[in-house]
């Protein structure tokens, strides 16, 4: 038996269940929900090492000495974190896509699709989470380390970069794992600016066939087993990175 024999009988076994799954039998709407499923990954694959970038920019520049930077940081944070994902993506969207839109009109048009609004706001909303998570982990480097650091000529930005950060991001992984846990939930914000996630998909083919609650337990599914990878990767991190003498 061919492959859209067994795909039919599997989709008549569910029927039996009360669940319709007649959707993966045309090719068109198939073809849609395996594409929503591929954007969707891809926007986890960007979105991780964006807002590891952006949280440890933010956390350099909420730590460092100079008030000029340090203010104008802690304010985007504050913003940043007290309102919503989704009211962010549309002000970026509608707002400031429209301005650089005008902007850009003689000059060969805005390069900035909603796909990479989607990445920009996710990264950077997540990185802000990332960055309190870094900051706590700087502040638990413990002083005599930063003294022994500085007998030995480093400068403030050595001392960051060589001695606080590689600290700070292992006191703060299980804190960062859980960020990037929700930061694959959250690229379902997608499917609101009409990009074609897995979400998106789902809807317009909900929309025709009347299937949301089959549709609804894939999406779960899917997103179940991409942040339990991410859980994964992160327990794996943990062991590997445990520091002697913290935890067992």
């Amino acid at each position: 038996m061919n492959d859209a024999g067994l795909l039919a009988q599997a989709v008549a076994a569910l029927k039996t269940l009360g669940l319709n799954y007649a959707f993966v039998l045309d090719a068109g709407e198939r073809q849609a929900f395996l594409r929503g499923l591929l954007v969707t990954f891809e926007l986890c694959v960007l979105t991780v090492p964006c807002s590891l970038a952006a949280g440890v920019a933010i956390a350099a520049a909420l730590t460092s000495p100079r008030r000029w930077v340090a203010l104008p940081a802690r304010a985007f944070v504050e913003l940043t974190r007290n309102t919503p994902t989704l009211v962010q993506l549309y002000c970026a969207f509608l707002v400031l896509n429209m301005l650089i839109t005008q902007q850009l009109q003689g000059l060969g048009g805005n390069p900035l699709t909603p796909f990479v609004w989607v990445v920009i706001v996710v990264a950077l909303h997540k990185g802000v989470f990332h960055a309190e998570a870094l900051r706590a982990g700087i502040e638990a480097v413990p002083r005599v380390t930063l003294e022994a650091a500085r007998s030995l000529g480093f400068s403030q930005r050595q001392l960051l970069w060589r001695v606080e950060l590689p600290l700070a991001l292992r006191f703060a992984l299980p804190s960062l794992v859980n960020n990037l846990v929700d930061l694959v939930k959250m690229t379902a914000v997608a499917s609101a600016i009409a990009v074609g996630d897995v979400t998106y998909e789902s809807i317009m083919i909900w929309t025709q066939r009347d299937n949301v609650l089959e549709l609804l337990l894939l999406i779960l599914l899917y997103f179940g087993l991409l942040t339990w990878l991410v859980s994964l990767a992160g327990r794996w991190l943990e062991t590997r990175w445990r520091m002697p003498g913290y935890g067992q």
